[in-house]
C-alpha cells in the first residue's frame, strides 16, 4: 500500500525520497526492520493475552531433561510470525505482482491449516489435533494452487541464453564490451528449472517421462505437478517436525530465508542472472520484499522462542513457515535445491521415518520393534544422549548456515 502511495507521490509530485520505494534493497530493508518491531514489541502484547486465556503447550511425558518445565508454556505464537509476516508485505511490496499474490496465499492458507490443528488441540483438548489427512489435504490444495498459477499464467515467464537464432526463432540481443553478443529467447513459458551440480544447471520436467517413450512435453504439467505437491508436503512437514525444541525450526528458517531472498534477488535481476548463467525470471525480485518481512519475523520471535522459550509457535508457524519455504522456492526455480537447503528439514524428516520403518520391520521379523536411534525426530535422539537443548540448537544452526553456504555455491558448481 505504502508502494502505491509512494509512487504516485514520485510520480505525480515529485516528493524527495519517494523514489526509494522503487528500489527492491530499500523495501527489503523496511520489510525487516518493520517485521521486527512488529514481533518483538506487539510479539509480547499477543504473549500475555495468550498466557491470560491459557492457551498453553499439552507436553507429552517423552522422558526428555526440562519437560516439566515447557508444560502451559503459550502456543499459537505463530499468529506473530504472520502478522510479522503480511504486514510489512502489504505495506511495502507491489500487490500487483503475482508472485507476490502467491505468495500471501501461501502463508495464509497454510497459517490457517495449521491454526484450525492449534484450535483442535487447545480449545478441544485434543491431544491429536487436525488429523493428518486433513494436514495433507490442504498442502495437496495449496500445490495446486501454486503448480496450476506457475504453469499457466501468463505472467509467469523465463528469460534464458540460447546458442543462437534457429530459423523463425525469436530473440533478444546483448551487445557485450568486447564486440561479442549474446543471445536469449524472448521472455516465454518454460518447464526447466535449476538443479545442482548438473552440467547446465538446468532440469526440463518436459522431458522426465520421455525416457519411457512418451512425447516430450505432452505430460509435463503432471510432472510438475507431482514434484510441486511432493515438495510442499515433505518441506510443510519438515518444518513442524523440526519445531520440537526451542529456537530450532525457527532459526533455521531465517537462515533459509537469508539464502532464498539471495537467490530471488540474482534470479529476478537480469546482470547477476547473466552472470551466474541461470534463468532470469522476470518480477520475481519482488519476492526479495516478502522475504525481508519472513526473515524479520523469524529473528523477532526468535527473541521470545530461544531457550527458555516463552511462547511455542505451534503449527499455526511451522506449517506456514514450511509452506513458504517451499512456495517461494518453487516461484524462483530453486526447488530442486531444497534437499541442500533444507538439509536440517530433510534430515529430521528421514529420521522419524527410518525409525518408524525400522520399528515396524524388526516387530514384524522378531515380534519385538527395534529403534535406530533413541529417540525420533534426531533433535531428540542427542536430548536422550544428554546434550542439552541450547547446544543442540546452536549445532543445528552452524550445519544450517554450512548447507546455505553450499546452495549458493552451486550456483556455479555445475
Amino acid at each position: 500500500m505504502l508502494y502505491y502511495l509512494f509512487t504516485y507521490l514520485d510520480k505525480h509530485w515529485n516528493l524527495t525520497g519517494a523514489g526509494l520505494f522503487q528500489y527492491i534493497s530499500f523495501r527489503f530493508a523496511m520489510a525487516v526492520i518493520l517485521s521486527l518491531v512488529i514481533t518483538t514489541i506487539f510479539g509480547k502484547h499477543l504473549i500475555n493475552l495468550l498466557h491470560k486465556k491459557q492457551v498453553g503447550e499439552t507436553i507429552r511425558d517423552l522422558g526428555l531433561e526440562g519437560e516439566a518445565q515447557k508444560r502451559g508454556t503459550p502456543t499459537m505464537g505463530g499468529l506473530i510470525i504472520l502478522g510479522g509476516i503480511l504486514i510489512p508485505t502489504l505495506l511495502f511490496a507491489n500487490l500487483s505482482n503475482i508472485y507476490v499474490q502467491l505468495m500471501i496465499i501461501a502463508t495464509v492458507w497454510m497459517g490457517a491449516v495449521g491454526f484450525l490443528d492449534d484450535y483442535i488441540k487447545v480449545f478441544r483438548k485434543n491431544k491429536e489435533g487436525l488429523s493428518g489427512k486433513f494436514k495433507v489435504v490442504g498442502q495437496v490444495g495449496l500445490a495446486i494452487i501454486i503448480g496450476c498459477t506457475m504453469y499457466y499464467h501468463p505472467s509467469i515467464v523465463t528469460r534464458q541464453k540460447v546458442s543462437g537464432p534457429k530459423a523463425g526463432e525469436h530473440v533478444e540481443i546483448q551487445q557485450n564490451f568486447d564486440g561479442s553478443k549474446n543471445y536469449y529467447n524472448v521472455q516465454v513459458k518454460s518447464t526447466k528449472t535449476n538443479i545442482p551440480f548438473y552440467k547446465n544447471n538446468e532440469f526440463d520436467y518436459g522431458k522426465v517421462l520421455t525416457v519411457f517413450g512418451l512425447k516430450d512435453g505432452k505430460y509435463a504439467f503432471w510432472v510438475f505437478l507431482f514434484f510441486v505437491i511432493i515438495i510442499i508436503t515433505a518441506v510443510s512437514n519438515g518444518a513442524n517436525i523440526t519445531d520440537g525444541i526451542d529456537g530450532l525450526a525457527t532459526g533455521t528458517s531465517a537462515i533459509i530465508g537469508v539464502t532464498l531472498a539471495l537467490l530471488a534477488y540474482v534470479s529476478g535481476n537480469s546482470v547477476f542472472a547473466d552472470y551466474l548463467n541461470i534463468m532470469y525470471i522476470p518480477n520475481s525480485g519482488e519476492l526479495v520484499v516478502f522475504m525481508g518481512a519472513f526473515v524479520g519475523a523469524c529473528i523477532g520471535f526468535l527473541w521470545y522462542n530461544a531457550y527458555p522459550a516463552q511462547v511455542f509457535m505451534g503449527d499455526t508457524g511451522s506449517l506456514a513457515i514450511g509452506g513458504i519455504i517451499a512456495a517461494f522456492a518453487i516461484m524462483i526455480r530453486k526447488e530442486l535445491l531444497i534437499p541442500v537447503l533444507c538439509g536440517i528439514f530433510l534430515v529430521e524428516n528421514l529420521s522419524v521415518i527410518m525409525q518408524v520403518s525400522y520399528f515396524k520391520y524388526t516387530k514384524k521379523k522378531y515380534g519385538e520393534g527395534r529403534r535406530i536411534f533413541r529417540m525420533a525426530p534426531l533433535h531428540h535422539h542427542y536430548q536422550k544422549k544428554g546434550y542439552h537443548e541450547s547446544k543442540i540448537v546452536t549445532r543445528f544452526w552452524i550445519v544450517g548456515i554450512i548447507l546455505a553456504v553450499v546452495t549458493i555455491v552451486t550456483l556455479k558448481v555445475r
